[in-house]
């Protein structure tokens, strides 16, 4: 277990990258709303008016694919890089080298809680009322969080011996962004390949806030089975492969 004071460390880095992010920017943290608008307005206008699609109300739609593809691929980037661009503090303060990817992600999750906001704004100003199931909002973003911060711990343990690592993420991202239901419909997908996809927990989380936001039905159980199941074992496995590594990185960084 940690201490009290790796827990402050924790905070404060959390913190820092927060305010680092933006520092010396005019519009500071409202980058985090502008981002995904603009995408949103930009993506709206192709998808119906060059090409055009039948789904109702497209800008919630393709917010619940955007904005948790948005937070899945920046979490992931600057998480993989952590390691390198703090290791002044990791050869230096003798603290859990877990502590920074971790910090890297969580600091995300600011924006991320911004950008929800924005999400549910637009459900409710397109009509999109509260209902029940809105409960199951916390336990899926936490279960993405989970196999972010498992995919982080990895790569950014092995970005430490391996520099080609955040290459290999920002490629991973674009190819995961045709192959995340963002712009289309699940129900597009052809049924072979529907159960591969929803054992992707981007895609089971996207898939999960459209029945939630716009349907107003439960996620349902196969599909909370294969987001739970996913991101546990990817949280055990990149802790495993950080804890193996981690005793090398002062000799590499």
């Amino acid at each position: 277990m940690w201490s009290g004071d790796y827990l402050f460390v924790l905070q404060n880095l959390v913190l820092k990258d927060f305010k680092v992010r933006y520092r010396n920017m005019s519009l500071g943290v409202f980058w985090s709303v502008l981002n995904p608008l603009i995408m949103m307005l930009i993506m709206t206008f192709v998808f119906t008016k060059i090409f055009k699609n039948n789904i109702p109300k497209f800008p919630v739609f393709l917010l619940c694919g955007l904005i948790p593809f948005n937070f899945f691929a920046q979490a992931w980037s600057a998480g993989t890089n952590s390691l390198i661009e703090s290791a002044g503090l990791v050869k230096r303060v003798p603290i859990p080298r877990e502590v920074v990817p971790i910090s890297s992600v969580l600091s995300t999750c600011l924006h991320l809680l911004i950008q929800i906001g924005i999400l549910l704004t637009f459900t409710l100003a397109y009509g999109y009322g509260v209902n029940r199931n809105w409960l199951w909002l916390p336990l899926v973003w936490i279960f993405e969080v989970v196999f972010v911060l498992g995919l982080v711990l990895a790569c950014s343990a092995i970005d430490v011996y391996l520099r080609d690592m955040r290459y290999v993420v920002e490629s991973s991202t674009l190819v995961l962004f045709y192959l995340v239901p963002i712009f289309y419909s699940s129900d597009q997908v052809p049924k072979e390949y529907i159960d591969l996809y929803l054992w992707n927990p981007v895609t089971a989380l996207v898939v999960a806030l459209r029945r939630i936001l716009i349907e107003g039905v439960p996620p349902g159980g196969s599909l909370m089975r294969n987001l739970s199941v996913v991101s546990i074992c990817a949280l055990a496995a990149g802790w495993l492969i950080f804890r193996a590594l981690h005793r090398r990185f002062y000799d590499h960084l």
